[in-house]
């Protein structure tokens, strides 16, 4: 996790203390501040477990970056949910702002993104990490076999990872996305669009981003060949003899 993020889930903290300076008189404003204190509190156990995942990713990065091909992995990026984000996403299921109902509800509270070069490099980084004896798999989603009706492409992963702490351990959620650079570009552009059109995009503009993924997604297809055909080449660049 960078200073930043370090920084951003210390000032959550803070800010869920500051809600409850601020809730005054009011009881149903006092009652939600004091929610949202106890939702900061858990947000630490998250960082503990965000940051114990992101050592085995480096980990995994710098042994394979001694292999003949390189690490698999290009980039890596992670984030730790807001006290915002959180509330409105209880909002948005139907789950009650409580630490409790949260952390049985709400799975992807702390996230991390890996990119990769190639598509079957994305199966293989997801398949290290999930076989690791302390982690345990709760949900995996292929959205690259099975894209989303967008066009959106990428493995996630629901992992669980045990947390000590001096007193107890806990059992916490990190989500992974594994994909391609290709994937990622399109995923990034996306986003963008979404944001600009509050998520009701024009239907030609829906439809040319399904036709950019489809694209995208024969991209990383040929590139997994070009590998293959450069793997099965000798020093000269002829193809080796069986």
């Amino acid at each position: 996790m960078t200073d930043l993020e370090q920084n951003g889930a210390r000032a959550d903290l803070a800010n869920a203390t500051q809600l409850v300076a601020e809730a005054g008189a009011d009881p149903h404003s006092a009652a939600l501040s004091e929610a949202a204190q106890e939702v900061g509190q858990l947000l630490m156990p998250y960082r503990f477990g965000l940051e114990e995942m992101l050592t085995k990713i480096n980990i995994l990065r710098e042994e394979l970056s001694f292999r003949t091909d390189g690490s698999p992995i290009e980039h890596v990026s992670s984030r730790l949910k807001s006290i915002e984000s959180i509330r409105l996403k209880a909002s948005r299921i139907g789950c009650e702002f409580t630490p409790e109902a949260i952390t049985h509800q709400i799975f992807d509270i702390a996230g991390i993104r890996i990119v990769c070069s190639f598509l079957e490099d994305a199966y293989w980084v997801l398949s290290m990490l999930t076989s690791q004896p302390d982690v345990k798999v709760v949900e995996i989603k292929d959205y690259i076999a099975n894209p989303k009706p967008s066009g959106y492409r990428s493995l996630h992963a629901i992992v669980q990872i045990p947390v000590f702490l001096s007193d107890s351990i806990r059992d916490v959620c990190v989500e992974l996305q594994v994909r391609t650079v290709a994937m990622d570009f399109w995923a990034s552009v996306e986003h963008k669009i979404y944001y600009k059109f509050r998520e009701e995009i024009p239907l030609s503009l829906g439809d040319e981003l399904a036709e950019a993924a489809r694209v995208a997604h024969e991209l990383d297809q040929r590139m997994s060949d070009l590998r293959e055909s450069l793997r099965g080449a000798g020093p000269g660049g002829t193809a080796e003899q069986a």
